[in-house]
């Protein structure tokens, strides 16, 4: 049988080394950060005013503002200074620096690549679509962020890319984040958490509720239960790391889309923040939400995350609940079918599980919907993105892997009504790895973390052999003629 046609654009997304960002550096060991401290005050006012000049000439033109950042730092080391003098400005900065390091964000890789329409429509001409596309960006250490760009579909199907800047940017972490008190619970009951103490602390906080909130509630029930016990210094360990893993960022609006950059913030991120898959979800009073759901990665354990936005500016990072959150590639339907939320799954790590909930944050009982078919997919089937809604049915771009773990990207077409039903299945691969898309950081891989339609053609951004991403388009006709036929 002959391959899908397939138009592929002249565009290719390649890691850029000179996109970083500045990380603050501390040693560990205290007594290296004390002699690092004594080094920078033991020089004279004129020696520190020229290191920092120096600094400032070398690194000043790649940020936006590095004296805000080096001033950043220097508070973090701040109370190990151990001198009662007045510290200068520059000198502040000095210190700021010493503690400091460039950190080239996508230096390996910029892939896994998932993509939705721009939240301002506005100007766009009749028949086009202005979109936003999430991309892997991977450093140093295998750390991995995510990225943005944006750009135009033009009437006619051509597509174009912003101009990427030079530089890039981390949010504000806001520091008096708010939580939900019912997702709160959950979690704890999840943790094996269901104690006085829990009760206690919950009992006098909203429904919504602020860190500053939690904390008082905290320092109320340490203050009740003194001396504390063991009982009580795990479950307040609890409460810190759930307050961590929950949190809100926030960058200004005169930063463009590719200055954009999450980072890993939370214990459970600090290796990686992995495949975000974004969708655009419509709930049924018509209002819109940006979900993504992510890897959260700390080095030994993965955890699934969500993040939600309306405006890709301001973004809440939540945890999970319920037995089903668990290894990679959860998906959100881009609305609720029959009242409730649909989410693609792979618990196993194997199989494509579909679940339903009455609670976007919880997920549990899932079900399976595919296994693995054809020789292409053998080892193990996965969603490449959310379901896409078309007339015939939902749309799922997979993915599968076969022999010498090689990545082919399939389809799939669920019933509209039930999309627990597959009514139609790729038997060969749409899209397989070939030529120079099989060699990278992992060869002979083509993936994809997202798709949408418009018009009459599929657009698929995907990430070739987890180096560098690409486009194609295809034509919607094309695909479910031959997934039904």
């Amino acid at each position: 049988m002959s391959a899908i046609p397939l138009h592929r654009h002249p565009i290719t997304l390649l890691p850029e080394s000179a996109r970083v960002i500045i990380r603050a550096f501390i040693p560990s060991n205290k007594e290296r950060v004390a002699a690092i401290i004594g080094r920078a005050l033991a020089l004279s006012e004129d020696e520190a005013e020229k290191e920092l000049a120096e600094v400032i000439e070398e690194f000043g033109s790649r940020h936006f503002d590095i004296h805000s950042l080096l001033r950043r730092h220097y508070l973090l080391i701040h109370p190990q200074i151990f001198t009662q003098r007045p510290i200068s400005e520059a000198r502040q900065l000095l210190l700021g620096a010493l503690f400091s390091g460039e950190y080239a964000l996508e230096s390996a890789a910029l892939f896994n690549p998932s993509i939705v329409p721009h939240p301002d429509q506005g100007g766009v001409p009749e028949g086009g679509l202005r979109f936003i596309m999430s991309l892997r960006a991977t450093g140093e250490g295998h750390i991995s962020s995510i990225e943005f760009r944006s750009g135009l579909i033009a009437p006619g199907g051509g597509i174009t890319l912003d101009d990427v800047s030079r530089y890039v940017t981390m949010p504000e972490v806001v520091p008096n984040p708010t939580y939900l008190k019912k997702s709160f619970i959950l979690k704890f009951k999840e943790m094996g958490f269901e104690n006085e103490f829990v009760d206690a602390l919950m009992k006098p906080l909203g429904n919504e509720f602020s860190r500053s909130d939690l904390l008082k509630s905290v320092g109320t029930v340490r203050h009740e239960n003194h001396p504390n016990t063991h009982e009580l210094k795990v479950t307040l360990e609890c409460i810190q790391w759930l307050a961590d893993s929950n949190y809100e960022l926030r960058f200004f609006s005169s930063f463009g889309m590719s200055e954009r950059i999450i980072f890993p913030v939370s214990p459970n991120e600090s290796n990686g923040i992995e495949d975000a898959r974004f969708v655009r979800f419509t709930e049924d009073d018509g209002s819109v939400m940006y979900y993504a759901t992510y890897t959260a990665y700390n080095g030994r354990a993965i955890l699934p995350q969500l993040i939600q936005t309306q405006d890709f500016l301001h973004f809440r990072v939540v945890t999970l609940n319920g037995t089903a959150v668990q290894n990679k590639g959860m998906a959100l339907f881009p609305r609720r079918i029959h009242g409730r939320y649909v989410m693609l799954s792979r618990q196993d790590d194997e199989n494509l599980f579909i679940m339903f909930s009455d609670n976007v944050h919880y997920w549990s009982d899932p079900q399976m919907l595919m296994r693995p078919a054809e020789a292409w997919e053998s080892v193990k089937v996965g969603n490449c993105g959310s379901p896409i809604e078309t007339p015939a049915g939902w749309l799922v771009i997979t993915h599968g892997v076969g022999p010498m773990r090689k990545y082919c990207i399939g389809a799939v077409l669920l019933d509209l009504d039930d999309p627990s039903k597959v009514i139609g299945r790729l038997r060969e691969p749409l899209i397989s790895p070939q030529g120079n898309e099989r060699e990278g950081y992992v060869p002979n891989v083509v993936y994809s973390c997202g798709s949408l339609i418009h018009g009459d053609q599929v657009i698929l951004p995907y990430a070739m052999s987890d180096k560098a991403t690409s486009i194609v388009s295809i034509s919607v006709a094309d695909l479910i003629d031959r997934l039904i036929g």
